[in-house]
């Protein structure tokens, strides 16, 4: 699990990733989402003031000339050396301790964790959110969801058949139904991973928690990201960008990514470049769940000298 932290007295992106060791190692059922209730005639007043927060957030990033788009260009450039390095720090390390809420981690690299079958991703939204984003952020998803597919070469797509990848858009005002459903998904779920999501803070914006069977097991299988609607739709957007390529395997940040959206810095708000080089080393055939850095860096180091045919 990972989470950002105050910059410039703003909190950027907060986002959180966790390899969970307390569901057994068969696959739980994710039964059909619970009837929502009614929605409200309109958002809460605590609602409001959280979208009101974040639009503050976004207007302050943006006039500092962060949460750039471009996904990097001359003025970041970047060697295979770091390449390297970024990908030793973001792939085998944590931010925060599995299984233990926001406790930070031990600061020891674990090893490569990956989905080794087919990633199918559901979109969920909680009774608040207006038919208009909905269609907006399924949108999203799917795009995102075919690009993803696109760079790693593995089969990453939308689906209402048996999902494993499950996307809650979900408001202030759907924070009540929220423990209910994730216990829908993972009926074995942890009480200290459910508190993660029932106690979110303000200075968390979204996150995903993506789960693993236990014992030493370092294959993904299961996987759930929250996404606040109360962000306006760029910050909405960097949220779903961060939280699935974090689902998928790169779990920490590093000060030291540039171009990245995996950096606390905020400077970018939407995958990279870098990011993309990164997913698809992750998703490469000879990189195997469980493998340590010691046994990854030469077979890292070897692909990405083959990409330009030697070491730049």
């Amino acid at each position: 699990m990972r989470a950002g932290g105050t910059r410039s007295g703003l909190l950027g992106l907060a986002l959180l990733a966790l390899a969970a060791c307390d569901i057994p190692p068969t696959e739980p059922r994710a039964d059909a989402p619970a009837a929502a209730p009614p929605a409200p005639p309109g958002p809460s007043v605590r609602s409001q003031a959280l979208a009101g927060y974040y639009a503050r957030v976004e207007s302050d990033l943006l006039g500092r000339g962060l949460l750039r788009t471009d996904g990097g260009g001359p003025d970041t450039p970047y060697t295979h050396a770091m390449l390297l390095r970024n990908f030793e720090r973001i792939v085998f390390y944590d931010e925060y301790a599995p299984g233990a809420g926001y406790r930070p981690s031990s600061g020891r690299a674990g090893g490569l964790r990956k989905w080794t079958g087919p990633v199918r991703i559901s979109v969920e939204f909680g009774a608040s959110v207006p038919d208009e984003q909905r269609d907006s952020d399924r949108h999203l998803v799917s795009d995102y969801a075919a690009r993803l597919a696109r760079i790693t070469r593995h089969p990453i797509g939308v689906s209402t058949v048996n999902p494993n990848f499950h996307v809650l858009f979900m408001g202030e005002d759907d924070r009540d139904i929220l423990p209910a459903r994730i216990r829908q998904i993972l009926p074995n779920i942890g009480e200290s991973t459910l508190s993660i999501f029932r106690t979110m803070p303000r200075s968390i914006h979204c996150l995903v928690v993506a789960f693993s069977s236990g014992g030493g097991d370092h294959t993904y299988r299961r996987a759930i990201a929250l996404i606040r609607t109360e962000h306006p739709p760029l910050l909405r957007q960097s949220c779903v960008h961060e939280e699935l390529a974090q689902g998928l395997g790169l779990a920490d940040d590093s000060p030291q990514a540039r171009p990245s959206i995996f950096n606390d810095d905020d400077e970018f708000a939407l995958l990279t470049s870098h990011d993309e080089i990164l997913l698809e080393l992750l998703y490469h055939p000879e990189l195997k769940p469980g493998m340590t850095p010691d046994e990854a860096r030469p077979i890292v180091r070897r692909l990405l000298d083959a990409r330009t045919g030697g070491p730049v």
